[in-house]
């Protein structure tokens, strides 16, 4: 109330009110809003999330697969099926906006005193079989690669997806088990990160 009198007084009655005038006049501007429907869209569905295999002292350059069947465990490519999750170990999916590239590594290095070699590469499903499918060094880019080298930490590969697809995959390792004789089970850790892009 005082400030209110203390307004009156030096505006006077005139400039008081044209003040609550242009006040009101403030208060009743005309607004605008625009909602806007947020749509997440997931690339990227894990499909295998286990498996077991069994690998021989003094094995040479065998392969295993994730997932895998046959016998020994994890030796052969398993029967695709795309309505079971455990027949793949990843899939994604891209529509006309944007492509995908999906980095793959281990969590941990392989134990190089045990293994003297553990590649990982991928493969895709054609239609009617698994087919190499290409690496690279970088989420964007030209530059492939042979394969990952499961000795080194840190050491990476791409997979680089298009637009407008469905694909399929599967992680093949090629390993040797020649440097020593232990059997104590051994756990090795595969890790995605699908990552969306404009353009490779």
């Amino acid at each position: 109330m005082k400030l209110s009198r203390d307004l009156r007084a030096m505006l006077g009655v005139k400039g008081f009110l044209c003040l609550a005038s242009l006040t009101a006049i403030a208060l009743a501007l005309v607004t605008y809003t625009a909602p806007v429907t947020i749509t997440p869209t997931a690339q990227f569905t894990i499909g295998a999330t286990t498996a077991s295999w069994t690998v021989y002292v003094n094995d040479i350059n065998e392969t295993r697969n994730l997932p895998g069947s046959g016998s020994p465990a994890g030796s052969q490519t398993p029967m695709f099926n795309d309505s079971d999750p455990s027949t793949y170990a990843f899939k994604v999916i891209t529509d006309a906006a944007q492509v995908c590239a999906v980095k793959i590594e281990l969590t941990a290095a392989v134990n190089s005193s045990k293994f003297s070699n553990f590649e990982i590469t991928a493969k895709y499903w054609n239609g009617s079989a698994w087919a190499d499918e290409t690496l690279y060094n970088a989420d964007t880019g030209s530059t492939a690669k042979s394969y990952i080298n499961g000795l080194t930490f840190g050491d990476v590969g791409y997979i680089h997806q298009g637009t407008t697809a469905t694909r399929y995959y599967l992680i093949m390792v090629t390993y040797s088990y020649d440097l020593v004789d232990e059997t104590t089970l051994i756990t090795v850790t595969f890790q995605y990160t699908p990552l969306p892009r404009d353009a490779f």
